[in-house]
């Protein structure tokens, strides 16, 4: 069992998360806020917390007036952090958990919502020159694998591949975002892309994030067709991300993740939890309908 929203969470607690950094904003302001929602998703059943990486770039730290000390120090920070409330757990109830360290696309340092489309106008060199330095920190940093997470195109996915190859320890897990039931968010056959990476030894599960719920299940059965490695699936709340606004807008899809997530690993899924929108409470009816 994966975690919820991080970035919503903090909002719905009152943090302010409209920052071009998003949840980095608050990683830097007001790092208890971050520890607090891990902690949270722990004790609502969550087995693995994705640390707040997810918007810290050197480049988007730089247009914010950071230095790249100021970025490497909040990078290695983020898993500091997840790390050390997953101990504070373990003692505290004997179970352990594990931390992902969060690989955020490339659309996510332009704050303008491209991660959902993958139409960067930049090429594969430009995106492994993105991703390298940052996943290479992470690593270091002791995480238990990398989440290379919500992303938009094969292109992406193929940058991170390449950069992950510069870390010959290092594990990671896949999730795309999806525009429908088939297709990623740039439009290419989700199932090509799953064949692809299922060579990829150094990928541990693959999956999709970010997407509605409703198109969870049909994509988890193409997954199931092109791979024998643990499918991971964590959809948001179905809502849509208003880059102008820098805020999720509509109406959320059926909420009952509980039922949702049984479902889910009846049809194969076997790393589950939840994405933007998601929230503790979400967590503890996936655990309570948790089927081995």
């Amino acid at each position: 069992m994966l975690d919820g929203g991080l970035g919503s969470e903090l909002e719905r607690r009152g943090c302010y998360t409209r920052d071009t950094l998003w949840s980095a904003r608050v990683l830097l302001d007001e790092p208890e806020q971050i520890a607090r929602v891990h902690r949270d998703y722990l004790e609502a059943g969550a087995d693995c917390i994705i640390s707040a990486s997810y918007q810290i770039s050197f480049e988007g730290f730089e247009r914010a007036g950071l230095c790249a000390f100021d970025t490497e120090r909040a990078l290695r920070g983020s898993v500091a952090i997840a790390q050390q409330e997953c101990s504070e757990f373990e003692k505290k109830h004997g179970r352990r958990a594990l931390v992902a360290a969060s690989v955020g696309p490339y659309g996510a340092m332009l704050a303008n919502g491209a991660e959902f489309h993958g139409n960067y106008g930049i090429g594969l060199e430009e995106l492994m020159a993105f991703h390298g330095r940052r996943m290479r920190i992470l690593w270091e940093a002791g995480p238990d694998v990398l989440a290379c997470e919500t992303i938009p195109s094969f292109e992406e996915a193929e940058a991170l591949v390449e950069c992950l190859h510069e870390l010959p320890e290092a594990t990671a897990w896949f999730t795309f975002t999806c525009s429908d039931d088939r297709h990623t968010g740039h439009g290419e056959e989700f199932g090509d892309c799953v064949r692809w990476l299922d060579r990829e030894t150094q990928a541990v599960a693959i999956g999709v994030n970010c997407t509605a719920p409703g198109l969870v299940a049909s994509l988890i059965r193409i997954a199931r067709e092109e791979t024998e490695k643990p499918i991971v699936v964590y959809p948001n709340s179905g809502r849509r991300w208003d880059a102008a606004q820098r805020t999720w807008v509509g109406p959320e899809s059926e909420r009952d993740f509980g039922a949702l997530a049984k479902s889910w690993r009846q049809a194969g899924a076997r790393w589950i939890g939840g994405c933007c929108g998601t929230t503790p409470e979400d967590v503890r009816k996936i655990r309570e309908n948790w089927v081995v």
